[in-house]
């Protein structure tokens, strides 16, 4: 790993202002990350993401999504976590790449903008050889991945899976796990995925109940819901729709 710890950086006095009255960011003391690829898990407003953009921020990421080099301005991207945090690196590395899902539009037009204002230069190499806006959005993800991603560099990813259907996403940990082993790559991933929960390894933290803690793939929510829905799917369904 090169990221290896955050500290949260704050006084009593904050608890009472965004984003400290998210519980699990206002209990953060101290976060260690031990493994090449750590997953955030929880429900929607558990501040997974907001931990992840506080990261991007720190590390000077476009917090709308791309690496430092990539500027450009989404309305309402700015961090408001990330001030607060201290990051600790052995070693740190400079290259690395935020994946914003929600704004992933505006990005693959900021490179479109880059292409034309620097024809010949092979912009469009790092993302397939073609506009992003030119392939489906599952297509524009994976060619992101395969062609994007290189040696020593830290990825954090907020729901990569939103554009991934199943298979893709077993295609996806292929490309994690080659670039884990092949380029030393490190991996934050804030995810809802059940498959790409599943990678071997992996550290899981879960952000319910207001703390952040280590938790086993079994044990998370998405696990549980999705196999008991594939086992009981009749059931499940009779309860949810006609149960009073």
């Amino acid at each position: 790993m090169f990221l290896n710890r955050v500290n949260l950086l704050k006084e009593p006095q904050m608890d009472s202002q965004y984003p400290f009255t998210i519980p699990a960011i206002s209990n953060l003391k101290e976060l260690e990350f031990t493994s090449s690829v750590t997953f955030f898990v929880g429900e929607n407003g558990t501040g997974k993401s907001t931990l992840l953009e506080g990261i991007a921020d720190k590390c000077e990421f476009n917090t709308a999504g791309g690496s430092r080099n990539n500027l450009y301005d989404v309305y309402a991207a700015e961090s408001a976590l990330g001030k607060y945090l201290r990051l600790s690196w052995m070693p740190k590395v400079t290259n690395g790449f935020f994946l914003r899902s929600e704004s992933f539009y505006q990005f693959a037009s900021h490179i479109d903008q880059l292409e034309r204002e620097n024809p010949g230069r092979g912009v469009l190499d790092s993302y397939g050889g073609k506009s992003l806006h030119e392939q489906s959005h599952g297509e524009s993800f994976l060619s992101l991945f395969l062609n994007r991603f290189d040696g020593r560099t830290i990825y954090l990813l907020d729901e990569p899976e939103s554009a991934l259907s199943p298979q893709r996403q077993l295609t996806f940990l292929r490309v994690i796990h080659d670039l884990i082993k092949e380029q030393n790559c490190q991996f934050i991933i804030a995810t809802h995925s059940p498959i790409i929960l599943g990678y071997p390894e992996a550290t899981i933290l879960s952000f319910d109940d207001g703390e952040i803690e280590e938790i086993d793939y079994e044990m998370t929510g998405h696990y549980q819901i999705t196999k008991y829905f594939l086992d009981h799917r009749e059931k499940f369904l009779e309860e949810l729709l006609e149960g009073e």
